[in-house]
């Protein structure tokens, strides 16, 4: 297989990806896609990256070795600690380039969505480091949900706006944000996904790899390996995934698996797995694969994770999915929901609801007896314990 699997410089990954934004977004992601690889790529950058991320994030974080969940599934399974970050979550290496990149570009005011909260506080903890003005649009719905992650944004200094349209989640957020910066062209936009106009899913993407690179030097340290035989996350707008899946790409005998929300059923109208489900549209500035309906509109997606009931997908999974490089499957609410209490009880790890989902991807995959396993533990479940508390209430 000689299949590029990143960006194009016309921003698409084989025919998902593209610009599609309003005219007057035309000039500002222009203005970003001609300077954020120069950026990115300096030394300046990079210096002052690396070393937010050592000792402000608190990175690498530390590949553990489950027993308990190897000797479950007949494998060698790691777990990528992302939950261990400073904020609870992979986010913190996105938001921490971006508000670097915003910087040289010589921005002050940061615009971003948010979803299950976690991107929101992460951008809300840049933005009061690098003492910028912070507005993020949040669904009214997942306002009501994520509490405690509002209550966090909030004492961090960001102005959290609620967006009362649709579904009243992610991606009425997004459209929000958008929204607000046709009206203020000159904030930045920090989005918090591998979605979106190019370049933002490259943009991400690479911000993000910093777990596989992680993950290559902790297995040659641990098992005098680089490339592990899986490496598994879940997907939802795919930042998590797209950055634990980077750096093996190309080496193909390290199989990839994403997990998607099957919500109450794939059989149901109740689900987020654009992937399995999906259908190729414009979605927030890209082509790729959207949930429709009988009319092609797009449906409300669900999942009982609110970082996981977005529509849509990065591009780059959409190619990622055609091409059939990585395997994508979905799993239920219940199903998940079981693997957290699973690796709780096991672990002492609550992890969050987003996760659960890699985790219950493990009972459908056929290991072989040495299989190195790396899951992807994007993030911890602090914001999680209410709807966990209701869940073992009715269950």
């Amino acid at each position: 297989m000689n299949i590029n699997f990143n960006v194009d410089s016309n921003g698409y990954y084989g025919k998902f990806g593209g610009v599609f934004v309003p005219k007057e977004l035309e000039a500002n992601i222009k203005e970003l896609r001609d300077n954020y690889r120069r950026i990115l790529d300096s030394d300046e950058f990079q210096n002052e990256y690396i070393n937010l991320l050592k000792t402000y994030v608190g990175r690498p974080s530390s590949l553990y070795f489950s027993e308990k969940l190897s000797q479950q599934y007949a494998a060698k399974i790691y777990l990528k600690r992302e939950d261990l970050n400073h904020t609870g979550a992979h986010k913190i290496n996105n938001t921490i380039g971006q508000i670097i990149l915003a910087k040289h570009m010589n921005k002050k005011h940061i615009i971003a969505e948010t979803g299950a909260g976690q991107h929101g506080v992460a951008t809300a903890t840049v933005c009061a480091l690098f003492d910028m003005e912070c507005t993020i649009y949040m669904g009214a719905e997942d306002i009501k949900r994520q509490s405690p992650n509002v209550s966090k944004m909030k004492m961090l200094g960001a102005n959290v706006v609620a967006a009362t349209t649709g579904t009243q989640t992610l991606s009425d957020a997004v459209n929000e944000a958008l929204n607000a910066w046709v009206c203020n062209p000159s904030a930045y936009y920090l989005l918090g996904s591998a979605v979106g106009p190019h370049p933002y899913p490259d943009l991400v993407s690479r911000l993000q790899s910093v777990i596989s690179k992680e993950i290559k030097a902790q297995l040659t340290e641990y098992e005098s390996v680089e490339y592990p035989d899986y490496v598994i996350a879940c997907v939802g707008g795919g930042s998590n995934a797209a950055g634990a899946f980077y750096e093996f790409l190309d080496h193909l005998p390290t199989k990839l698996v994403g997990v998607e929300a099957a919500g109450l059923g794939l059989d149901t109208t109740k689900h987020a797995a654009s992937l399995t489900k999906g259908k190729e549209a414009i979605l927030h500035g890209s082509k790729t694969l959207v949930i429709q309906d009988e009319n092609d509109a797009v449906m409300e997606a669900y999942s009982i994770s609110p970082g996981l009931d977005y529509p849509g997908i990065g591009p780059q999974h959409a190619y990622l999915h055609d091409t059939k490089r990585v395997k994508y499957i979905a799993v239920t609410d219940d199903e998940a929901m079981n693997a957290a209490i699973n690796l709780t009880k096991k672990e002492g790890i609550i992890p969050a609801i987003e996760s659960s989902h890699a985790l219950a991807g493990l009972a459908k995959i056929d290991f072989k007896e040495n299989d190195i396993v790396v899951l992807n533990l994007s993030g911890r479940g602090d914001k999680d314990i209410e709807a966990y508390i209701e869940y073992l209430k009715l269950n």
